[in-house]
């Protein structure tokens, strides 16, 4: 038998020559941020200088100089109403993001409902956080429960022992001899 067999598979690649290879990487990886901001920069600075050329405030009068503001802010409103719009568009897109991911969750059957704890509340507490202020005074459910008095149960017993077979009182009643002995005991043939 074989001793111990490593079933993982060995590196081609030393150790050492890993860990350079992390760092170029590492190394790299830097300098492309690096150059990602400095191109944002750059750009943020072209657009503001075409969007916005250089003020020359000096020597104006006062009306140009108003002028001037108002344009500045009827512009600032422009770019707020865009940036707005651009908000309103990016949240919107979100929701409907969200909305998929549910419906995919859904459709997968991945969705997992959390267990529920068990939660002793008396009916007072519940009509109370219910109702809210509106609940008066306490609710006694066994008040409202139907009373039965002990004569009642044992009358009941003396009629159900009375019945006794109902096989018997079938034979007895059937035929006219029954009938008779029905009509008699109603009254009937007074």
């Amino acid at each position: 038998m074989n001793p111990k067999v490593d079933n993982k598979p060995k590196s081609k690649i030393s150790a050492s020559r890993k860990l350079s290879l992390k760092i170029l990487l590492l190394t790299r990886a830097c300098e492309d941020l690096e150059r990602e901001t400095q191109e944002r920069d750059e750009e943020k600075v072209r657009y503001l200088g075409e969007k916005l050329p250089p003020l020359q405030l000096s020597g104006m009068p006062m009306d140009e100089l108003q002028n001037l503001c108002k344009q500045l802010h009827s512009k600032i409103d422009v770019v707020d109403e865009e940036r707005y719009d651009c908000e309103s568009k990016v949240n919107k897109h979100n929701k409907d993001i969200h909305e998929l991911k549910l419906k995919v969750q859904d459709l997968g059957g991945k969705f997992k409902k959390p267990a529920l704890r068990k939660v002793r509340v008396s009916a007072d507490e519940m009509m109370r956080a219910l109702l809210g202020s509106k609940h008066k005074g306490s609710m006694d459910l066994r008040a409202n429960l139907k009373s039965v008095k002990k004569e009642d149960v044992k009358q009941d017993k003396v009629l159900t022992s009375e019945v006794g077979d109902w096989r018997k009182n079938v034979e007895a009643m059937s035929g006219m001899e029954g009938r008779k002995k029905m009509f008699d005991a109603a009254g009937g043939g007074q």
